[in-house]
């Protein structure tokens, strides 16, 4: 398997797709909530179903080069991609970010 940081777009939402829903991952989400938005990346530890649906329609509708440059995308690129794909342009930015994070 490559290296965390060597992941493509795809792979990313593959390796966090692998635990929705999980319990234990509800629970630690559940540690991170607060009102000061601290919960943010802890949603990519365990993302809801309709969450991973909503990544899976931006992800689907974005070029070759939006998906290979995805940790260089700024914030409106984020937002018109979240548009275009009729989800929430929140939920999108924190995956976004994530993966940046992890390149």
């Amino acid at each position: 398997m490559k290296p965390v940081g060597k992941l493509s777009l795809t792979e990313f939402l593959e390796k966090i797709s692998q635990k929705t829903d999980d319990g234990f991952g509800k629970q630690y989400r559940s540690f991170f909530a607060d009102n000061k938005g601290s919960a943010e990346l802890a949603m990519l530890a365990s993302p809801t179903s309709g969450e991973v649906e909503q990544l899976k329609r931006a992800v689907a509708i974005m070029t070759e080069s939006e998906k290979q440059n995805a940790d260089t995308l700024n914030d409106e690129q984020v937002k018109k991609i979240a548009d275009d794909a009729k989800i929430d342009a929140g939920v999108f930015a924190i995956f976004i970010n994530g993966y940046a994070l992890q390149r």
